[in-house]
């Protein structure tokens, strides 16, 4: 490799190491929980429990609740929602 090649590859290196850390710390805004079982159809803010879905936007029923979105911390119970453990539990099968 000459000069130019390696410095072109550690740019980039660089530029997607930047990008991986600034994702990292996007997936849990500050002031924020996860809510489930509050999202409208096609208002899900990512992933849902069962993984049918992987991304925003993709839930195809109104309050799901396998999906979720970000609220306000301490509001999610007040609006109806459950957090992650309880969503969790309420898909369980019933014994």
């Amino acid at each position: 490799m000459n000069k130019h090649q390696i410095i072109a590859s550690s740019a980039l290196a660089s530029v997607l190491a930047l990008g991986l850390v600034g994702n990292a710390a996007a997936a849990d805004p500050a002031g924020k929980e996860k809510c489930y079982g509050i999202a409208k159809a096609g208002q899900n803010d990512c992933a849902n429990l069962s993984g049918t879905h992987s991304c925003a936007g993709q839930s195809k029923a109104d309050m799901s609740p396998e999906d979720w979105k970000y609220v306000a911390k301490g509001s999610c119970a007040k609006m109806g929602g459950k957090s992650a453990d309880e969503a969790k539990a309420a898909m369980q099968p019933k014994k």
